[in-house]
C-alpha cells in the first residue's frame, strides 16, 4: 500500500513538473514570437523610431503617391479623355451642319476632346481665311497641348520614385554620422546602443525609401503606357471630328453656321 502511494505521489510530482516546464516553454515561445514574425529582429514601431523624422517624410510622399494612383485610375480612361457618346454626338451634329450645338455640347462636357474641338471651332470663327491647313494646324496644336497635359501628370509618380531613394540615402548618411560620431568623439565612451541606433537608422530609412520608390516606379510605367493609349484615342477622335468638319464644305458656309455672339 505504501508503495502504491509512493508511486502515485511520484507520478503526480512528475506531472506537475512537466506542466511547469511546458508553461515556461510556452512563455518563452510567446516572447520570441514578435521577433520571429518579422524576421528582422525589430518591430515596425521600433523601425519607425530608428528612422526618425525621415520616416514621416517618406510616409507623406507615399500617401501622395497613393492618392495619385487612385486619381490616375479615375482620370486615365476613355470615359474621361474621349467619351464615346460625346464623340458620336459631335460628329452627328457636324454632319447635320449644326456647329453651334457642337460648341454647346463641348461646353457642357469639358474634357480633352472637347478642348480640341473648341480650338477647331475657334479657328473657324476667328481666322478670316481659314483653310484646311490652318484648321488642321489649330487642331494638332491643341491636341499636342492636351497630350502633354495627359502624359505630364504621370510624371508625379516618377518624381516620387526619384525622391524616395534620395531620402533613404539621406537617412543612411545621418545614421552613419550618428554611429561613427560617437566613436570619433571618444572611442572608450562609445556606447553600443548609440552605434546600433545609428546603423539601424541607416538601414531602415534605405529600406523604406526603396519600399516607396519601387511601387511608384511600377505604377508610373503602367500609367505612362495607359496615358499613351488615351493620347492615341484622342488623336483618332480629333481626326474623325476634323474630317467631318472639312467635309462640310468651304469656309464661307462654315462662318454662316457659327454663332458670332
Amino acid at each position: 500500500m505504501l508503495n502504491k502511494k509512493t508511486v502515485a505521489g511520484f507520478v503526480a510530482y512528475a506531472g506537475s513538473l512537466a506542466c511547469a516546464v511546458a508553461q515556461e516553454a510556452a512563455g518563452a515561445a510567446a516572447a520570441a514570437a514578435p521577433v520571429a514574425a518579422n524576421g528582422y529582429g525589430m518591430s515596425l514601431k521600433q523601425a519607425w523610431e530608428y528612422g526618425g523624422w525621415i520616416m514621416w517624410v517618406l510616409a507623406a510622399i507615399s500617401i501622395f503617391a497613393l492618392a495619385m494612383v487612385f486619381y490616375f485610375v479615375a482620370v486615365l480612361r476613355s470615359g474621361s479623355v474621349t467619351p464615346r457618346e460625346l464623340l458620336i454626338d459631335i460628329v452627328s451634329r457636324v454632319r447635320a451642319n449644326d456647329l453651334n450645338e457642337v460648341r454647346r455640347l463641348c461646353d457642357r462636357h469639358p474634357c480633352p476632346l472637347s478642348a480640341v474641338v473648341l480650338a477647331t471651332l475657334d479657328c473657324l470663327r476667328n481666322v478670316p481665311q481659314c483653310d484646311v491647313s490652318l484648321l488642321r494646324g489649330a487642331t494638332e496644336a491643341e491636341g499636342a497641348r492636351q497630350a502633354d497635359a495627359i502624359q505630364g501628370q504621370t510624371e508625379f509618380l516618377l518624381d516620387v520614385a526619384t525622391i524616395a531613394p534620395l531620402l533613404g540615402l539621406l537617412g543612411t548618411v545621418l545614421g552613419m554620422l550618428t554611429a561613427f560620431g560617437s566613436v570619433a568623439s571618444d572611442i572608450a565612451s562609445a556606447k553600443p546602443v548609440v552605434l546600433a541606433a545609428g546603423v539601424s537608422q541607416a538601414i531602415v530609412t534605405t529600406v523604406f525609401g526603396l519600399v516607396v520608390a519601387i511601387p511608384s516606379m511600377v505604377f508610373y510605367a503602367w500609367f505612362r503606357r495607359r496615358a499613351s493609349g488615351q493620347i492615341a484615342n484622342l488623336e483618332a477622335a480629333s481626326s474623325e471630328v476634323l474630317t467631318a468638319i472639312i467635309g462640310m464644305g468651304a469656309k464661307a458656309p462654315f462662318m454662316d453656321r457659327i454663332d458670332k455672339a
